[in-house]
């Protein structure tokens, strides 16, 4: 048995060709385009090729994107204004403050000083609140595009053996709550679960967002199971996810690659959030099945 390749970097392309239809009507319901301010302090290399490739993307889909490039001796309190002005901006849809943060700098403080109706990256403690309650709000963009794949892939997830390996905020915590609303069975697992093989075993969907170099082991994997490696680990062979994916593809059903798997979604899923957040602050209706 080999496994099917889940093509994310394709759902991605897809998903933003809808967005940028979507952006057009907008623009003539609303006369302006929707617009997302990006944050970024300091000079961290690979922070400014994520920032970089997000105004290039919201270029592309015809919105506006505002960049504002901080020093990294910028003072919190420096910081903390220019969001209390974004947050006041009508222009601006969605505000996006670039991670890590300098040292100096209380990263807990500055997401919750962003407008939660501005936070489409969905990390402020409202919008997790309203994940883990059933209401609406901004899901983080990871989690939402690994959803995405899930459901494109499997079509209804009622009933099925999930299991989320790994805990954090940004990806592992707001999966396992969307998982659940979706009625799937969920365990949130991390790397101290006792006998994490055998926890793995018995899952249907596989979502693995540890942080570690191929720890999930093809013979871990239920025959037939949908895998999705969130992790992004850099190793002297190259790029390489949580999960062993020659392994996993001798078993599993359909696997994500890394590259090209979940990371394409990521940016995809932060124009949808940003265009969602312009719609709903214009009062302008939107398909929400395009979306």
């Amino acid at each position: 048995m080999t496994a099917s390749i889940i093509d994310g970097k394709g759902f991605a392309l897809a998903l933003r060709e809808r967005i940028a239809t979507q952006v057009a009507s907008f623009r003539t319901a609303a006369g302006r385009a929707p617009g997302l301010a990006v944050v970024l302090v300091g000079e961290d290399p690979a922070s400014a090729v994520y920032v970089r490739n997000k105004h290039k993307a919201m270029a592309a889909a015809g919105m506006a994107s505002f960049e504002h490039t901080l020093t990294a001796d910028t003072t919190q309190d420096d910081l903390l204004a220019l969001i209390d002005t974004l947050n006041a901006d009508d222009a601006v849809d969605g505000i996006l403050v670039q991670l890590p943060l300098p040292d100096h700098i209380d990263e807990r403080v500055v997401t919750t000083r962003i407008d939660p109706d501005k936070d489409v990256d969905g990390f402020h403690p409202v919008n997790a609140g309203r994940l883990a309650t059933g209401l609406y709000g901004f899901v983080p963009c990871t989690p939402l595009g690994c959803l995405m794949l899930l459901k494109d892939q499997l079509g209804d997830l009622a009933g099925l053996d999930a299991v989320v390996i790994g805990r954090s905020n940004i990806v592992g915590k707001p999966m396992a709550a969307l998982l659940t609303k979706e009625s799937c069975t969920v365990t949130l697992a991390h790397s101290k679960t006792k006998d994490l093989s055998s926890v793995v075993k018995r899952a249907d969907i596989v979502v693995a967002a540890v942080g570690r170099a191929e720890m999930i082991k093809g013979d871990w994997i239920k025959p037939g199971a949908t895998v999705i490696d969130v992790g992004i680990n850099r190793t002297d062979s190259g790029l390489v996810g949580d999960v062993d994916f020659a392994g996993a593809m001798q078993v599993a059903g359909a696997v994500t690659p890394v590259p090209g798997g979940v990371g394409p979604m990521t940016i995809a899923l932060l124009l949808r959030n940003t265009l969602v957040s312009a719609h709903r602050r214009a009062r302008v209706p939107y398909e929400k099945g395009a979306l």
